[in-house]
């Protein structure tokens, strides 16, 4: 009979042994008093790969003994799903217990996940999703609305550590050959924090050393797996330090700098949408009324990337990278809502003029709602000058022009209107 790979002999079969994800199945937590009280509502387990997401819904059904069906969103589609729900009634008493769990609940379409409302909506099946995606942007607001969604955090060093000396301890395989890991760089980087990927290069590293006594080096990892990957991992600390790198590339106006973080993340396989709404975000941010069409650009290049993919979408988002980066600047929309918010925390609701106020009905009328407004498109020039700040805040600027060309008019067309009431 073939063997399982090392890393299915390494699965944990229960929560005792389960690693890392204190947060969600420690002592006393949300998930770990829902199983215990055989309530599990259905969810959305979000993570990198190779985290126990699969694992962890499989621990969940075993320990809450209900029944488990598993579909991949990559081979399985409407029909499956119907045909699970249907055997889920036709079970009877373990209508409404059953488990039915979906691994990369994200590739499913909105149709595909439209299917399973009426099921999870229902309670005839608890839902448990796993995705490595953003649930907000690849699960549709009805089924993300039925589910609780839960963050399985990336695998530490010291965890993936602690995966490969378990394995050496328990498992088989090392039993008939004696391992020690002389050095952990190569097999760690390798691995890119899955911990699945981990123990199947280390298992293929010790097959094919055909020896009974192994001192594992990091040239062995990489001749084993004949490629050193990109120094880029979706998932861990290089992610947030080449996305960084690139945005802070725009900033400082280096299209060259920032081409070349763009080519470093889709080399490294980086979800092009995850770049495309930082674009959206840098357009905003840091060009945001300098250059009002950037955020037209990044919108359009975000669409782009969704209607055309890869590889082509690089282009576009080559294009809009060039754009931001060669385009003026200013965060002076950032810095307005910061200080605006800041305000609001500080102040609390104040009373909305009544000027300004909604007069729907005669008793608000009455009251006063609504009463003094000037209608701007009445007074000269279209600007009538009232004041429409709460009492408390009169003067108080929040938006302060950026020093670009556009924003100096924006200043001067500001000066203008409201004279010296905003310092401008």
């Amino acid at each position: 009979m073939h063997e399982s790979p090392l890393a299915e002999r390494m699965r944990p079969r229960s929560l005792e042994d389960y690693l890392g994800q204190g947060h969600l199945v420690g002592k006393d937590t949300v998930l770990r008093r829902a199983l215990e009280a055989g309530n599990l509502p259905s969810m959305i387990l979000w993570g990198p790969p190779g985290v126990g997401k699969t694992t962890l819904a499989r621990i969940l059904a075993e320990q809450s003994d209900r029944p488990f069906h598993q579909l991949s969103a990559i081979h399985s589609g409407v029909k499956e799903v119907r045909e699970i729900i249907q055997s889920v009634k036709r079970s009877g008493m373990f209508a409404g217990r059953a488990i039915l769990f979906i691994d990369e609940i994200h590739r499913f379409s909105k149709s595909q996940q439209d299917s399973l409302l009426g099921a999870v909506e229902q309670g005839m099946v608890t839902l448990i999703g796993a995705t490595t995606e953003n649930p907000s942007f690849e699960v549709i607001p009805a089924l993300r609305s039925r589910c609780q969604i839960y963050v399985l955090q990336p695998f530490t060093k010291d965890q993936l550590k602690s995966l490969v000396t378990r394995a050496m301890r328990v498992d088989p395989l090392f039993q008939r050959t004696e391992v020690t890991i002389a050095e952990w760089g190569a097999l760690l980087r390798s691995s890119g924090g899955d911990g699945r990927r981990l123990l199947n290069i280390l298992e293929l590293v010790v097959e094919g050393s055909q020896s009974d006594k192994l001192s594992l080096t990091d040239a062995m990892v990489w001749d084993s797996i004949q490629t050193q990957p990109v120094a880029y991992d979706k998932t861990g600390e290089a992610h947030y330090d080449v996305i960084s790198a690139f945005i802070k590339s725009i900033r400082g106006s280096d299209p060259n700098a920032a081409v070349y973080y763009l080519a470093r993340m889709l080399e490294g396989g980086e979800d092009p949408k995850f770049i495309a709404r930082r674009l959206l975000i840098s357009a905003s941010e840091d060009i945001g009324l300098a250059n009002p069409t950037a955020l037209v650009m990044a919108t359009n290049a975000f669409l782009a990337v969704e209607r055309i993919g890869m590889p082509e979408g690089r282009i576009a988002l080559s294009q809009c990278t060039i754009y931001l980066a060669t385009s003026a600047k200013s965060n002076a929309s950032y810095a307005a809502i910061a200080a605006a918010s800041v305000a609001v925390r500080q102040e609390g609701d104040l009373p909305i003029p009544l000027s300004l106020r909604n007069a729907p009905t005669d008793l608000m009328k009455e009251l006063g709602y609504g009463s003094g407004y000037a209608y701007d498109h009445d007074a000269q020039g279209g600007f009538s000058g009232q004041e429409l700040m709460p009492e408390a805040l009169k003067g108080r600027t929040f938006y302060h022009p950026g020093k670009n060309p556009r924003e100096q008019q924006l200043q001067a067309q500001l000066q203008a209107l409201w004279k010296e009431k905003y310092g401008y």
